[in-house]
């Protein structure tokens, strides 16, 4: 299996890793340009940039890589630093460049009316793959959602039993009432998400917290809701609410610090026109 069969192996695998490649080359070197290496999440290797130290500390910046999920350029001058004389090498410069290796952003969708449909179309727009959970088989079908990973019609709380949902996913409730809202938070909290997002006013937000706190579901765990979901850009309409909610995720996915403000709970500045904006569409949902 060469190196580019085993980057999509661990795609679909749903793990993580990093690939360096030789992109200049000055001088002699042990390798050659355009050589890779795959570094996986659990450490594991396939390919070489020429061993030694180079790769050694190639094997290092490829971890932190995947870790933060941003590529890195790094330059070696074997002929200046004593530390890479090994015997290995003529002596050189080269230049490798890093890039992630990450599975593919997968979206929960809790729910299957206006927003959760126009979420999906501009979810999958911008690369994530879909998976839509409602309890109407006439909302959650193929021929709504076509594109969609997967498509589950059942009860929300039997549907959960059997969702596997890994770290770099995302959850956004969206469902058509707040009763359902509160039973797939009470699972959602304890998911481990990359993200959770619920839709509703902040009237609403706290009033399903209040009621889970009760069961005795601990107050900290509400800390990472984005609730009203979205970034605050005054979004309205469906359409324009699922526009906020995926500008949201990947500000999310991109370690970004957007210049509008997010409604990660507790957001003290939500203005009472999204609230509401959210809350109506909410109510249109149950129509």
């Amino acid at each position: 299996m060469d190196i580019y069969e085993q980057i999509v192996q661990l795609r679909r695998e749903g793990r993580r890793g990093a690939v360096a490649t030789i992109t200049n080359v000055r001088g002699s070197i042990p390798s050659f340009q355009t050589a890779k290496m795959l570094v996986r999440d659990d450490g594991s290797i396939a390919g070489t940039i020429g061993g030694g130290c180079v790769e050694a500390e190639v094997w290092q910046a490829a971890r932190e890589v995947m870790e933060q999920e941003k590529p890195r350029s790094l330059t070696f001058n074997l002929n200046n630093n004593p530390k890479y004389d090994t015997g290995l090498v003529c002596g050189g410069t080269l230049e490798i460049f890093i890039e992630p290796v990450l599975p593919p952003a997968l979206l929960y969708i809790f729910g299957a009316g206006h927003v959760a449909y126009n979420l999906y179309k501009v979810a999958t727009i911008a690369g994530f793959d879909v998976v839509v959970v409602d309890d109407r088989e006439s909302y959650a079908n193929r021929e709504r959602f076509p594109d969609a990973r997967n498509v589950v019609a059942q009860d929300f709380e039997a549907a959960v039993v059997s969702l596997n949902v890994p770290e770099w996913s995302y959850i956004v409730i969206v469902t058509r009432g707040h009763r359902d809202d509160m039973r797939v938070l009470r699972w959602a909290v304890n998911a481990n998400a990359r993200y959770l997002g619920m839709i509703g006013s902040r009237r609403k937000t706290i009033s399903i917290y209040k009621e889970l706190e009760r069961e005795g579901i601990p107050r900290e765990k509400f800390a990472n809701v984005h609730a009203p979901v979205g970034l605050e850009i005054g979004a309205v309409t469906p359409e324009e609410i699922a526009v906020a909610i995926v500008a949201e995720m990947i500000a999310t996915r991109r370690h970004a610090v957007p210049n509008v403000a997010s409604k990660q709970f507790p957001y003290p500045g939500a203005s009472s026109s999204h609230d509401a904006a959210q809350d109506a569409v909410v109510k249109e949902e149950t129509v």
